[in-house]
């Protein structure tokens, strides 16, 4: 066995370390799998009358918001009709213009002042729910009317307790991150689960 292909007992012992913490978080996730499903559900009851859906994050959180609203336009399992749902984050244009006209905390809170309406749903996701960006879209979606809901991680945070419902998550940053993409997957299966017909086209 070349010396490449041996185990380095440190590197599988830091491999080993961040899976056994992200099934801590994972679970966390799986403790509020009511909330979760109960969000799909609401979704589905708001996006089917025509509200859309709106999502920022930055950073990894960025990512995971633009992979939230692409699963409703594009589609999750079900071949389905496409959802109004924008992710405030991939904006790039508005992101660095209101960001060099006005400051960066508020690169989401302009957009979501432009862009929501009564009813509409605001998703915002963060690791550290400290972000003063995402604080401020929370105010700016509350006043506009919008549902806001927060992914977080570990709580309380300033996010927590600005939104109207948050999903906390324990953990790392880094499992955090990877613990929102299941939770986007898992509103995304609620969500189609819960649409009119779903039970039709399951059969």
């Amino acid at each position: 066995m070349s010396a490449e292909a041996q185990l380095d007992p440190a590197v599988d012992a830091a491999l080993g370390g961040h899976l056994d913490r992200l099934a801590v978080t994972l679970d966390g996730l799986r403790a509020q799998s009511r909330l979760v499903s109960r969000w799909g559900g609401v979704l589905a009851r708001r996006l089917s009358a025509g509200a859309r859906l709106l999502a920022a994050g930055n950073g990894g959180s960025a990512a995971e918001a633009q992979h939230l609203t692409a699963e409703l336009v594009g589609r999750f399992r079900d071949d389905r009709r496409p959802f109004s749902a924008i992710a405030l984050c991939a904006e790039t244009s508005s992101v660095t213009a209101i960001g060099n006209d006005y400051g960066y905390e508020q690169v989401f809170a302009r957009q979501v002042t432009a862009h929501a309406r009564p009813g509409d749903v605001l998703v915002l996701l963060s690791t550290s729910g400290r972000s003063r960006n995402l604080l401020e879209a929370a105010t700016a979606g509350r006043l506009a009317g919008a549902l806001v809901w927060a992914m977080t991680g570990p709580g309380p945070n300033p996010l927590a307790e600005a939104a109207d419902e948050v999903l906390c998550l324990p953990g790392a940053t880094a499992n955090v991150q990877e613990a929102q993409l299941v939770a986007v997957h898992a509103v995304c299966a609620a969500f189609e689960a819960a649409l009119p017909g779903a039970s039709r086209r399951a059969s």
